[in-house]
């Protein structure tokens, strides 16, 4: 009792897909090591660059790395420099010369669980106050348009000699639904005092894997009488039964399939780098700086006077 489980492994195979996409019976051992050395080489050339996760595909002689981040042109380069140096890192890492290299655009970093624990941990290795920062980054999802969302930041908080967590929470999060589409992430922050966890869980509907749409059934019944046959492009959508309350007509659905974006191009170049937090409303400033001014407030009358002792 009280275990705590990763969200996406307690999905795995219902709602959610895996990030490792390959199976061989001799070199399982060696080939799950290699995933570990492409994940945390990209990771670590890839910081600034707003990465949220890495999925590997691999076929006899293929190998597929597809990132998906919210800043392509960072991880692209200037006419593609980038990514071929990504790309040469990669062969020598596993010495396989047909690495494929595959850049994703995320389109709404706002729901996007491991973009936005990334953002708080930034901030609080910036020295803002971790409270702040959790505060913002819960106003920015529930713009965006989740159902609900819950921050956690575990640690030496504020630089005090005990650890102990602290959490904000909003809306639903619904952690024993299997058919809930909950994404999380997990970061820390490295400050000089330690490190700083930081969690985020963002509810963003109901996932209904059986349900096809009419659209997807009408062209995949076409492709079938033409000879043709669904491959795994052509793989039913997931379908969401529940929308976010208020969501921005611009920023499209939870469930949206994401369009890659290919090295070289005029696009990946130009790619702006958007902010995890675009804007600060100043009402919610005002509200958090008054509730810490009264913690503030109150702690300090709470706390018990130190009286030196005197040495004769």
């Amino acid at each position: 009792m009280g275990q705590k489980v990763n969200p996406y492994g307690f999905r795995l195979g219902i709602t959610t897909d895996w990030k490792s996409r390959w199976f061989n019976d001799r070199d399982y051992q060696a080939l799950v090591i290699e995933d570990w050395k492409i994940r945390h080489y990209l990771m670590t050339q890839l910081e600034r660059a707003a990465v949220s996760r890495v999925e590997v595909e691999r076929t006899r002689d293929r190998l597929r790395v597809e990132v998906f981040t919210a800043r392509p042109g960072i991880v692209i380069g200037r006419r593609g420099a980038e990514a071929d140096r990504l790309r040469e890192g990669l062969s020598k890492i596993t010495g396989n010369p047909k690495v494929q290299l595959n850049i994703t655009e995320i389109k709404q970093p706002e729901l996007d669980a491991a973009l936005i624990a990334q953002g708080i941990a930034d901030q609080v290795q910036a020295r803002v106050n971790f409270r702040r920062a959790m505060k913002r980054a819960v106003q920015t999802v529930q713009k965006a348009g989740a159902q609900g969302v819950r921050v956690q930041c575990s640690g030496r908080l504020g630089g005090s000699e005990m650890s102990r967590k602290e959490f904000y929470r909003e809306g639903r999060v619904p952690l024993h639904t299997l058919r809930a589409d909950i994404d999380y992430g997990f970061r820390e922050a490295r400050t000089t005092y330690g490190r700083i966890g930081v969690k985020v869980w963002i509810y963003k509907g109901d996932i209904l894997p059986y349900k096809i749409s009419a659209e997807e059934k009408i062209s995949r019944e076409a492709a079938m009488a033409t000879g043709g046959t669904a491959g795994a492009g052509d793989r039913p959508r997931r379908v969401i039964s529940a929308g976010g309350g208020r969501r921005r007509p611009e920023l499209g659905e939870p469930g949206e399939v994401l369009e890659p974006v290919a090295a070289g191009t005029e696009e990946g170049e130009a790619g702006a780098s958007p902010a995890l937090i675009k804007e600060v409303d100043p009402e919610l400033e005002r509200l958090i700086a008054e509730e810490e001014e009264m913690e503030r407030r109150l702690r300090g009358g709470h706390e018990a006077p130190h009286f030196r002792k005197e040495v004769d």
